[in-house]
């Protein structure tokens, strides 16, 4: 396509959205306010994502050693797990480990424990981490069954909730903002809808002076991306502003480990560039939409 004939279809799509008056004010208003929500949900889904992330990496299996096993016993059990295909990560503690790593998490509680310094009754443990959270509960049954292995733990209730809850999360987030986009998108087919029967006898003289279908699509095409970009800016200044301030002023109340909030950079230039890709999709998808159904040349 000439440059000529690209810039002759950028004008043609910005008079368009001139002509349109107040159909192009409406489909801009709702396109702003379609994206000011999805903007608000695609930030609570990348922080979510983050969070169900840090959840789903801080799931491990501890596997509790017999108190009667041998080094040799403690050997072949390390061997089994490592013959696991789905464990993708392995790391002993020994029992003095665990009562020093007791005594430090007690803090001055724990002093108390020194006293079993020289007959601990803790166990040795295995620190099991799998590469896909979903495998925890298969694992740790597997593991259970070994022979010298006093005991399996992996707060089963606690993870079960945790991951069902993040997906379940996800899912209804993606649905939510599919389905905002595509009342975006519906809003902007109707307003090209208009913008082709207005000029409906202008494309017949067109056609008739040998004008491609193409030719003709174009403008409408370029339009459909303008009402969609500039429906965005709004909604991305908004969003951003609304993030800076809640990450500068809750992430420091925030006192879960596994909460954590996305810092303003680098989120704010992927959230600009999602919402302004997001834009630019619902005006062209809503002009393909109006120019199949309704541009008949």
């Amino acid at each position: 396509m000439k440059l000529r004939t690209v810039g002759r279809h950028i004008r043609e799509g910005g008079k368009n959205i001139y002509r349109n008056g107040w159909m192009t004010v409406a489909s801009i208003g709702a396109v702003t306010t379609t994206l000011l929500l999805v903007g608000i949900f695609v930030a609570l889904m990348l922080n979510l994502n983050q969070m169900a992330n840090n959840v789903e990496d801080d799931v491990e299996i501890r596997v509790l050693v017999d108190l009667t096993a041998q080094e040799e016993d403690i050997q072949k059990i390390e061997a089994k797990i490592r013959d696991i295909t789905e464990i993708s990560s392995l790391q002993f503690s020994s029992k003095e480990e665990e009562l020093e790593s007791l005594m430090e998490t007690m803090g001055e509680d724990g002093k108390q424990w020194e006293l079993f310094e020289q007959d601990n009754p803790l166990n040795d443990v295995f620190v099991v981490k799998t590469a896909d959270p979903v495998d925890t509960f298969d694992v740790a049954d597997e593991i259970a069954t070994f022979d010298n292995v006093d005991e399996v733990t992996y707060g089963q209730q606690v993870v079960e909730k945790l991951l069902k809850f993040t997906q379940y999360a996800r899912y209804i987030g993606i649905g939510l903002i599919a389905g905002l986009v595509f009342t975006a998108i519906f809003l902007i087919s109707n307003t090209i809808k208009l913008t082709i029967t207005a000029r409906s006898k202008e494309i017949g003289i067109m056609k008739l002076v040998g004008a491609t279908n193409s030719f003709i699509r174009w403008p409408f095409f370029i339009e459909g991306m303008l009402l969609g970009i500039l429906g965005s800016l709004i909604p991305i200044g908004v969003t951003l502003g609304a993030y800076y301030y809640v990450y500068n002023n809750l992430r420091e109340k925030i006192n879960f480990s596994f909460v954590e909030i996305i810092p303003f950079d680098p989120l704010a230039w992927q959230l600009a560039l999602i919402l302004l890709a997001i834009g630019a999709f619902i005006g062209v998808w809503g002009s393909v939409m109006s120019v199949r159904k309704f541009l008949k040349v």
